[in-house]
């Protein structure tokens, strides 16, 4: 073997052992397996529930949100419904109904893909209620997959607010995940969103961790 192709092989090892330990030093993040869900204004949670309602927390989640007693209906093209969908609090600017892509095709809508609040030219969708219903004609999404950081963590990633990064799940089915998107608050505790799509084709649960490349 001449000087050459030993010295190719040399760099090429160097280089897999680099990035086998750059992968290693990514940085750790827990899982949250996020289902289908709704966000409501006040003005939507009188017509649902009834005039004077205000949602009743039932399990506190990051960022001041709450997991609330109250669940709703929600329906799509071709009257197509998925019933007992959890309500989060507190009440929002803007009604927004949150699904998987296979909670998209039961229903019949055509969901992008976005960003939480990002609703312009999103799927409509009708959210009914034991006291009333409401036609949303834009507001029906699939979240993007995001990181929940502190500043601190953010930090300590080496990433900032609105950043996109991609992430390992070193489990069997050895995942990547790209176009993760980073959200820095003070209020906000370390994990990263996915829904149940992504989680049951990836085999990962909540408590489980992934690691930022």
């Amino acid at each position: 073997m001449d000087e050459k192709t030993i010295e190719l092989i040399t760099k090429l090892a160097l280089e897999a052992m680099e990035k086998q330990q750059a992968e290693k030093r990514g940085y750790l993040v827990p899982v949250g397996v996020s289902a289908r869900h709704v966000h409501l204004t006040q003005e939507h949670v009188e017509i649902l529930f009834g005039a004077g309602h205000t949602l009743q927390p039932k399990k506190a989640l990051m960022g001041g949100q709450f997991a609330a007693e109250e669940c709703v209906t929600i329906v799509g093209l071709k009257l197509r419904a998925i019933e007992n969908v959890r309500v989060l609090g507190p009440c929002r600017k803007q009604s927004q109904v949150e699904v998987s892509a296979t909670d998209a095709l039961k229903l019949g809508v055509k969901a992008p893909i976005r960003e939480s609040g990002k609703l312009a030219g999103s799927a409509p969708i009708a959210i009914v209620g034991p006291c009333g219903a409401v036609y949303l004609k834009e507001g029906c999404i699939i979240a993007m997959r995001h990181i929940h950081m502190s500043p601190k963590d953010a930090e300590a990633a080496g990433v900032k607010d609105g950043d996109i990064v991609s992430v390992r799940a070193d489990n069997e089915r050895a995942t990547i995940f790209d176009k993760v998107l980073i959200r820095v608050n003070e209020s906000f505790t370390l994990e990263m969103h996915v829904d149940t799509d992504e989680a049951n084709a990836c085999k990962i649960k909540t408590g489980d961790t992934v690691r930022i490349l």
